[in-house]
């Protein structure tokens, strides 16, 4: 395969491939024809069909690549992450000092990793929210796309990296004061109502509104224990206030009971949604209310059980949790609920970007077909999350941000490891198999 020149403005580059996953969830293409540039996309052409002469450099006849054994697919996107977090940190310590950084700190560590993201391939990310405005200040650096952000959150002004995804943020996440959610959110009492709490996050430069109706599991006892800490009536004033707004809500929610208030809140999509029931997910599909099930950080903890100390009463509820979680999925996705792909990255030991790769095996392995693992971390999460920019599909209009690779995702999502092509706005890099994952 040769290598692909820089697509510049006025400077289109012209693709040959043998395959194409566009990130519409149709069939893959063969023996397809794109033109791009730094602006986007121009032209997209399968079963040899050809770009007209004048979306073409003056003279052109001939492709610039040509690689009939290759795959192009849109670049990733990461449908869940925490970006004040370091996640790749497995030890408890070293994470509990981490969270002491000032907010200029976390926000000082964060800007490293966005550049080390594009070049995984990763197209853009869903913030998940922080209580210390890191992510609303790295979504207003992405709005803004060149110089200093100013930021009267962290006090200080920041010069961001030339190169990042695309990414938006809730801010604090809301939760109810005493209960879960205090390290990455406020307090819902601190407002007279949720429509009031709902306003004043908006005024503080919300993309989305982050919600945690619930607890997390008790690994011990292998359950949710805690009772749900929102209402459903909360849940619906939240999600009304929100969409009256033109936000999207994202719900933290596991155990049957409380992702029962959550569907029934009217929420935008379900984040984790362990011991998720059958009916459940029927209504979702009915509502299209969106599911990101985020299986790594769980997994992460039967990986390095011994690490924990976890004994075999809690690997063995650990992995039944994993084994009626991948039901679940499988059951989803037959019934024709929108899935989307989400590591949780920053959670402990997911990393960003390599944590979304171990996401995407772990949904091939619960069953997930490869092509709807794809799927789910490309077109469907642009068409249901509704980005500021048009990334997660190779089509004319859209963005040049994709992923060129001999090693068929087809075949197999582990292969979306080995050594690919990144192409992000016209620029390309080469990502080899070994990456260097410091600081993500």
């Amino acid at each position: 395969m040769s290598v692909i020149p820089q697509g510049t403005p006025g400077h289109p580059v012209w693709l040959h491939v043998g395959t194409l996953l566009d990130g519409s969830n149709a069939a893959p293409a063969r023996d397809a024809h794109i033109v791009y540039d730094a602006a986007g996309i121009r032209f997209v052409g399968g079963n040899g069909q050809t770009p007209p002469a004048e979306l073409l450099r003056e003279g052109q006849t001939a492709p610039d690549v040509v690689a009939p054994d290759a795959t192009l697919l849109p670049g990733l996107i990461d449908a869940h992450t925490h970006l004040f977090l370091e996640g790749g940190e497995l030890d408890l310590d070293k994470r509990a000092a981490y969270l002491k950084q000032s907010p200029a700190e976390l926000l000082a560590s964060a800007m490293p990793r966005l550049e080390k993201l594009v070049r995984l391939g990763v197209a853009g990310v869903r913030d998940a929210g922080d209580k210390d405005g890191v992510g609303l200040a790295l979504s207003r650096l992405c709005k803004s796309r060149a110089g200093p952000v100013s930021d009267r959150t962290l006090g200080q002004s920041e010069t961001g990296p030339t190169l990042m995804p695309y990414l938006d943020s809730p801010g604090a996440a809301i939760h109810r004061r005493g209960r879960y959610g205090s390290f990455m959110g406020g307090a819902l009492e601190e407002f007279a109502s949720p429509a009031d709490c709902v306003a004043a996050r908006i005024a503080g430069g919300a993309d989305r509104i982050k919600l945690i109706p619930t607890g997390i599991i008790n690994f011990q006892k292998g359950a949710v224990t805690a009772e749900p800490q929102m209402t459903t009536a909360e849940l619906r004033e939240f999600a009304a206030a929100a969409n009256g707004a033109g936000r999207q809500t994202l719900a933290h929610a596991s155990g049957d009971a409380g992702i029962e208030r959550v569907v029934e809140g009217g929420v935008d999509s379900v984040e984790h949604g362990f011991f998720m029931r059958d009916d459940q997910l029927e209504r979702m599909r009915d509502r299209r209310i969106a599911w990101v099930p985020t299986f790594a950080p769980v997994q992460v903890q039967v990986d390095e059980a011994a690490r924990y100390n976890w004994d075999a009463s809690v690997t063995g509820n650990l992995q039944r949790i994993l084994d009626a979680h991948a039901a679940s999925l499988v059951k989803a996705h037959a019934r024709g609920v929108i899935i989307l792909a989400g590591s949780d990255a920053g959670s402990c030991g997911v990393a960003h970007g390599l944590g979304l790769l171990y996401e995407l095996e772990l949904m091939e392995r619960a069953g997930l077909p490869a092509a709807a693992v794809i799927h789910a971390a490309t077109g469907a999460a642009a068409d249901r999350l509704a980005f500021g920019q048009k990334f997660g599909r190779i089509a004319p209009g859209w963005r040049s941000r994709f992923i060129l690779t001999r090693h068929s995702p087809l075949e197999t999502v582990r292969n979306m490891r080995r050594a690919r092509t990144v192409v992000f706005d016209g620029r390309v890099f080469s990502t080899g198999e070994q990456f260097d994952g410091a600081g993500l």
